[in-house]
């Protein structure tokens, strides 16, 4: 939010308007009540002033460009008329682009053109200015496009790889190191597996799973073929089947980069691999062998750390959902839960929190297995078993450490429960994770590990149960008739139904994957009330706490689902495959 559009606090806690924030209340599209909240809900984001009253649906972007140009008088511009110059968007560096919401469109001589959807941000063009030695003129933009073609640029211009082709990356001297194995690689055969077709194939296969968003590559050995897939929006696609005998090279190539025993074939290894794609983007993979029948599986598991940057606002909770997580998260102690299957997001939320409170007055500790995201500021601890350094362990030592905050990777046996519930009982905020179907079973499966019912009620504060569904391709979407008998037996609520629902279904077009683009989070936020305490308790079990958090007002994971249906973000056949009615 920029200070030069805002005064400071005055005596009564309200804010004197200016500069955009006034012109948006004049034109009427935020009263000044809603105007007033607004500023104050940025602030304790972090976040634009602009984007947050987008992202709360007070205005749109189209109407808030165009007060904005009427104020300023600075030139309208649409961002999907006028590509930007790529040669412009490298003159900024990738940091103050998403520092500021900014995008570089041309340079025509000493003269950089900017879009922005605040013109009042004078700190961004003082910034830029001064790393690039150019003069700077705004154009305005609508911020939800914005959002998108920075990080659009950003890819394009950075990474560089639209095609993948031998003159957009050099694939054979491309930057791959290792992970931090002291034991180091064996060195055993590596001139048989490095040798240049191998290592080009296997660089561009990984270079293609980032292009296309990828989580995860598998390399599939089989007796007469050999598979290599990867899952994109949760779903698995095949895109290579190599000659079957270049199984074993492609394999120990990718043990060799892993760090890896490429000689010991028995037993499964894990390992990590950094692919350094420019001055400013690093890719980790983390790498885990298994042997089967017809030799090695590889699996890879794609660690973006700018997943972790995504901001609350991009993961799909509700609002009041949203509101509850950092209201909580901005508690001195307590314990905040992530439940849900593997590869659920539960990594990317407990991340968004910790990077919500990561800053220089609040000392964070993580323990993972291993730690997936590398966030500066936090001290971040790999869990090692072989040499007695359990997540009970690390917990132990984090708590003579001075810690605010303790992030356990998860929650796996009494031990590491007990250790963390104390935590969160003595002053501390703990967040973990654990393997649950939903929010009420997770307080009952603390009980089964044998955590006594009064410490899971005075410790556990909030339990956020989650699931990622296939976000709708927006260009090619399209909208179907359901019968109200159909809509009801889903679930829909009858006022709903009454008032008109428009359900969306997948078509499929060049811009997406089989009518899918992107994924967006399902949640179950529930916080953990003086009524649950006593539920648990007494020994209630998972029914009764779940109908007592439907009477507070808790929507249920399929709730959350049929409201991304109606908001038009998914399709309910996606819905039916990751909720249960």
């Amino acid at each position: 939010m920029n200070d030069n559009a805002l005064a400071s606090l005055g005596g009564t806690g309200r804010v004197a308007l200016g500069g955009l924030a006034q012109r948006l209340v004049q034109d009427g599209l935020v009263d000044e009540a809603g105007m007033q909240d607004a500023i104050v809900r940025a602030k304790e984001k972090r976040i634009s002033l602009v984007t947050h009253i987008v992202a709360s649906n007070l205005a749109t972007a189209r109407d808030i460009a165009i007060s904005a140009s009427n104020e300023f008088g600075v030139p309208l511009l649409d961002l999907d008329a006028v590509p930007p110059d790529l040669d412009a968007v490298r003159l900024v560096s990738e940091k103050l682009m998403q520092k500021h919401r900014v995008l570089p469109l041309m340079r025509r001589g000493k003269r950089l053109f900017l879009a922005v959807a605040d013109p009042t941000n004078l700190h961004a063009l003082d910034e830029i200015r001064f790393q690039t030695s150019m003069s700077i003129e705004f154009v305005v933009v609508e911020d939800d496009k914005l959002q998108m073609a920075v990080g659009k640029a950003i890819e394009q211009a950075d990474v560089a790889m639209p095609s993948l082709s031998d003159d957009d990356i050099d694939l054979e001297n491309l930057e791959v190191t290792g992970g931090d194995d002291e034991a180091g690689a064996e060195t055993q055969g590596r001139d048989d597996v490095e040798d240049a077709p191998i290592v080009r194939f296997v660089n561009k296969i990984l270079l293609d799973a980032i292009r296309k968003g990828a989580s995860d590559v598998h390399f599939e050995p089989y007796e007469k073929i050999f598979r290599i897939r990867t899952r994109i929006d949760g779903v698995l696609k095949e895109v290579a089947l190599p000659p079957v005998q270049l199984a074993v090279k492609i394999v120990a190539r990718l043990k060799v980069m892993a760090r890896l025993d490429i000689a010991e074939r028995r037993v499964p290894q894990d390992g990590r691999i950094k692919m350094r794609l420019s001055k400013t983007r690093a890719i980790d993979f983390r790498v885990s062998t298994c042997p089967t029948l017809f030799g090695e599986k590889v699996v890879t598991r794609i660690l973006d750390p700018s997943s972790a940057m995504l901001g609350i606002d991009a993961l799909g909770y509700e609002p009041f959902q949203r509101e509850l997580y950092l209201k909580t998260l901005g508690r001195p102690q307590g314990m905040i839960l992530v439940t849900g299957p593997t590869g659920s997001g539960k990594t990317v939320s407990l991340y968004t929190g910790l990077s919500i409170l990561n800053n220089e007055d609040c000392n964070i500790s993580t323990a993972e297995d291993p730690a997936e995201i590398n966030l500066p500021g936090i001290n971040q601890v790999n869990v090692n078993p072989k040499v007695g350094l359990t997540f009970a362990a690390a917990l132990r030592a984090f708590l003579r450490q001075d810690p605010d905050v303790i992030m356990v990777g998860e929650i796996r046996d009494l031990e590491t429960a007990e250790i963390a519930i104390k935590a969160a009982q003595t002053g501390h905020l703990v967040l973990s994770t654990l393997h649950t179907n939903d929010a009420p079973q997770t307080l009952t499966r603390l009980v089964d590990m044998g955590v006594k019912p009064y410490a899971i009620a005075t410790s556990v504060s909030l339990i956020i149960a989650q699931r990622l569904a296939r976000k709708l391709c927006n260009n090619c979407k399209q909208s179907i008739d359901i019968p109200a008998e159909a809509l009801r037996k889903e679930g829909f609520e009858p006022a709903d139904i009454e008032a008109g629902i428009k359900v969306h279904r997948a078509v499929g077009c060049s811009q997406c994957t089989d009518g899918y683009k992107g994924r967006v989070g399902i949640y179950q936020v529930m916080p953990v009330t003086e009524t649950i305490g006593r539920i648990i308790m007494e020994g209630g079990g998972a029914m009764h706490i779940a109908e007592q958090a439907a009477k507070d007002g808790v929507w249920n994971l399929r709730r959350s689902g049929l409201q991304k249906v109606k908001d038009g973000a998914t399709s309910l056949e996606e819905i039916n495959s990751v909720t249960i009615d």
